[in-house]
């Protein structure tokens, strides 16, 4: 055996372990940014939240059409588009992500900055029923222990607000979607980016011009302040998915959902110490109980992980 086979396989490790190091940086990156986005949306009042999520796709796709020339990156958008299977998982990806701006943007300019934390808390667990559902993974009885206690904690939620959590629920089912279609196709952050926001382009044009003709638009009426905001909107939208996508796609989704807690602990800290929104005991005892469900289900994760690192660090006898 060559010294140059001897290293392959080291060589080989290390540029797997270098893979995880970037996923991992980058899905922290993207989760703090993300975590910070309830002080940005009250800027662009008076802007609504139609006109604001019709801007952040308009602007996002100029940005990463930018990105894409700069990098040349063009022949992947034409991969991507020449695929069926991919086009319609992307188009799948484009319908979620839209959802999920619309109710985080309408959450935050209403009030619910701590409900719709509630939904980022419960993303995690989301991805694990994901798992069952789709990949027919089998749940360890830990794991199920953790999915029984987020489904006991919206139960209490529901007492506390009257109602289901809605916005919580929604924004955990469209983004836990979302991060299943990233991961059921092979496409770069930029290009994937680009075909989902040139998808849902003229729908977002269209809002813009009717808005616009209707005199109910506020880019352009509110001053230059509003306007860059607003235009900033593709930029501060584009740059945190573009490192959760290249996240999903170097790191399983349960690394994923481990960091996804960064963004909801900063959103709840912000709207409970910053926007004052009430925090009553009932409420409080649901965020526990999802915060408990998350404790075990980590507590699980991380026993799972050395376990597999063990068997792969055992060595495996010749063969006689």
């Amino acid at each position: 055996m060559s010294p140059a086979h001897d290293l392959a396989g080291p060589r080989a490790y290390g540029a797997r372990v270098d893979e995880r190091r970037v996923g991992v940086a980058s899905g922290l990156a993207a989760y703090l940014l993300w975590g910070l986005f309830p002080l940005y949306f009250p800027l662009l009042e008076p802007a609504g939240g139609l006109e604001i999520v019709a801007h952040r796709v308009a602007w996002s796709l100029l940005f990463v059409g930018v990105l894409l020339f700069v990098r040349r990156g063009w022949s992947q958008v034409r991969a991507a588009l020449a695929d069926r299977r991919t086009l319609l998982v992307l188009s799948c990806a484009a319908v979620l992500i839209v959802i999920n701006w619309l109710v985080f943007v309408y959450a935050v300019n209403a009030g619910h900055v701590v409900e719709s934390s509630l939904g980022y808390f419960i993303n995690p667990l989301v991805s694990v029923v994901l798992g069952v559902v789709v990949f027919r993974e089998r749940l360890r009885r830990m794991q199920w222990a953790a999915v029984g206690l987020a489904v006991l904690a919206v139960v209490v939620l529901t007492v506390d607000y009257g109602h289901p959590p809605w916005i919580a629920l929604a924004l955990a089912g469209s983004f836990g979607l979302y991060g299943l279609m990233k991961k059921l196709v092979r496409v770069e952050a930029a290009p994937g980016l680009f075909v989902e926001t040139a998808l849902v382009f003229l729908p977002a044009l269209v809002v813009i011009v009717v808005l616009e003709s209707s005199g109910s638009a506020a880019f352009a009426h509110e001053g230059a302040g509003n306007a860059l905001l607003l235009a900033f909107s593709g930029v501060a939208t584009a740059v945190p998915l573009l490192l959760f996508a290249a996240s999903a796609r170097r790191v399983p989704l349960s690394t994923v959902g481990l960091l996804q807690y960064v963004n909801p602990l900063i959103q709840l800290a912000i709207g409970v110490f910053v926007l004052d929104e009430p925090m009553p005991p009932a409420r409080l005892a649901g965020f526990v109980i999802v915060w408990l469900a998350l404790a075990v289900f980590t507590a699980d994760s991380l026993r799972q992980a050395r376990s597999n690192r063990r068997d792969v660090a055992v060595p495996v006898p010749a063969e006689l």
